[in-house]
């Protein structure tokens, strides 16, 4: 019970460090000095929307590490997700201090899109470790695939977005080869195009609002 009581309080606590604190990355931003970025007014824009969208991505990836840290009865499962999840707080960081440094603001719709995925994450949490794996392998993933579409459209010249979205994909595809590892289902195709469609609205969304 005591342990129980534990883990509910790390995820409250979990909460109201993503959506209420500044984050704290425990690396270096992955921005080359040298490299420095020099943006016109609707590039600047452009970055901003989709930086704030890598970012609603990290608030949501706290929030199911944090669920699925949650549901699982195996301490060594969650430590797995406690440790991922410190890879996604310095994700956190870096997004956010580039949106100010763009100008930007983050979405104000994180406390839902943090709810959506806590509890997106506590389903496949209790329907035991092996989904809950395949659920971190395929949202990872897809992640990896929406990053690399990112690289594709953010400015030339961003070189400060480019280089930390570039380290969030290598990051997001070890994620999801350490839950292969650990004995990840692999889900079936409509529910991965379930998956796609709620990220396409997630994504749509927090582009703009």
């Amino acid at each position: 019970m005591t342990q129980r009581i534990d883990s509910m309080l790390v995820a409250a606590d979990t909460a109201l460090r993503t959506l209420f604190a500044a984050p704290q990355a425990s690396r270096p931003c992955p921005v080359l000095p040298q490299d420095e970025t020099h943006l016109e007014a609707q590039e600047r824009q452009l970055s901003g929307a989709l930086m704030r969208v890598n970012h609603v991505g990290e608030v949501c990836a706290q929030a199911l590490y944090a669920s699925q840290a949650l549901a699982t009865r195996s301490r060594d499962l969650r430590e797995h997700f406690e440790d991922a999840a410190r890879d996604e707080v310095d994700h956190l960081a870096w997004t956010r201090k580039r949106l100010d440094e763009l100008g930007a603001r983050p979405s104000l719709l994180n406390p839902l899109w943090y709810a959506g995925a806590f509890a997106l994450g506590l389903v496949a949490g209790r329907l035991g470790d092996r989904v809950s794996l395949g659920f971190v392998e395929e949202t990872e993933r897809q992640v990896e695939a929406h990053l690399d579409s990112h690289l594709d459209r953010l400015p030339v010249g961003d070189h400060a977005s480019r280089a930390i979205v570039a380290q969030m994909k290598d990051d997001e595809a070890r994620h999801a080869e350490r839950a292969r590892d650990a004995g990840a289902i692999d889900f079936p195709a409509p529910v991965q195009a379930l998956m796609r469609a709620a990220a396409r609205v997630m994504t749509k969304t927090a582009h703009h609002i």
